[in-house]
């Protein structure tokens, strides 16, 4: 018999030994914060213990295929040993496997595209269709139900077009948002042995690499967090590193409030990922600093600074990864003073909370 036979569909990397390793690989260096030695130490003690590889294919393959396919190369430092650095290459694989990962926790709902509520002129187009109004624009036409209405209304014998048979889609007008990142960076986020940093480094990575590829005009800023702040490249990613600091989030709120100044954008937030109350500012040339319980000193510039950024309609998504009863009650309350968002999630439930957070902030009318 002659046709199609159809079988299901295979994943050749599922197959391909190098994809599979380069897979486990990514994940390593993200949680060795970039250092290529220590990562493939501990992919050869997984390939050990699990048999990731076989006799046609080992690491040291797997090792020289990396540097061919562009992803590994040389450090030469001069008068030293020569060692292995990631390349740009792999940085941008590394923030597509996040953003892959974080989307694959999603559940299956309508489509999120980066739109206002305000219907009418506009770039992004919807199923919705409106009756022809003097000054739209002709290229929303909808001509099925154009031709239908002129059909229905003046007959089939001589086609007819007039004004009010005309049908137009509607289209949500896009806005530009320009977001501030926060990331805590103290010594607790690595805190009895609860590996907290890297869920965050892929939020990062991934939220980094959704803006830049599908919302190219939005602007992100990254700070991280602990003593003092400081601004970090959307490259620093993956290398980014737990200090023996505190928590300095009156510092990150500052600069994220500077950064924002400076955008012309009127659409501003700032989301913050942290997995503990403030604990440190900054005074005179020293810091203020007291680890046990919420300080009314430091507890007092906080919340000051969650109402300026009020004033300045800057709303602020917190994401604690903490449900202790004071901590809780810390953030309810930065919250309410900002008129904020705030979120108190597990680990695995930070990745899913952030970008359907980030979406639903898009929606905001001008």
């Amino acid at each position: 018999m002659i046709g199609w036979q159809f079988s299901d569909k295979q994943n050749n990397d599922e197959n391909d030994p190098f994809e599979r390793l380069f897979s486990i690989f990514k994940d390593l260096i993200v949680h060795t914060s970039g250092d290529v030695s220590e990562a493939l130490s501990w992919l050869t003690e997984l390939d050990k213990h699990y048999n990731l590889t076989d006799k046609n294919y080992g690491i040291a393959d797997f090792i020289k295929d990396l540097y061919e396919k562009g992803y590994l190369k040389d450090n030469n430092k001069k008068g030293g040993i020569p060692s292995s650095v990631i390349t740009s290459k792999l940085e941008v694989a590394l923030r597509r496997q996040a953003l892959d990962e974080i989307f694959d926790q999603l559940k299956k709902t309508r489509v999120g595209h980066h739109v206002s509520n305000i219907m009418g002129k506009g770039d992004e187009s919807t199923a919705e269709m409106k009756p022809f109004e003097f000054g739209d624009n002709l290229d929303n036409i909808a001509f099925t139900e154009t031709i239908r209405s002129a059909q229905i209304n003046h007959g089939f014998d001589d086609f007819t077009l007039a004004e009010e048979d005309i049908h137009l889609y509607e289209k949500f007008l896009q806005v530009q948002t320009s977001t501030v990142l926060m990331i805590d960076i103290s010594h607790s986020m690595i805190l009895y042995g609860e590996d907290r940093i890297t869920p965050a480094k892929k939020v990062a990575m991934a939220l980094a690499e959704l803006i830049t590829n599908r919302y190219p005009k939005d602007t992100l800023d990254i700070i991280v967090f602990g003593n003092d702040a400081w601004q970090i490249e959307i490259k620093d990613l993956p290398y980014l590193q737990v200090g023996p600091y505190h928590t300095n989030t009156v510092a990150g709120l500052e600069l994220a409030m500077d950064i924002l100044r400076k955008r012309k954008n009127p659409n501003k937030q700032i989301m913050m990922i942290t997995d503990g109350k403030p604990t440190c500012i900054k005074k005179g040339k020293g810091y203020y600093m007291n680890s046990f319980g919420l300080d009314r000193k430091i507890l007092s510039r906080t919340l000051a600074l969650a109402m300026a950024c009020r004033k300045l309609k800057i709303p602020i998504t917190t994401f604690m990864i903490a449900r202790d009863p004071y901590l809780v009650q810390f953030v309810d309350n930065f919250t309410k003073v900002n008129n904020g968002k705030a979120f108190y999630s597990s680990l695995k439930r930070l990745r899913e909370f952030i970008f359907m957070d980030y979406k639903n902030n898009k929606r905001n009318k001008k």
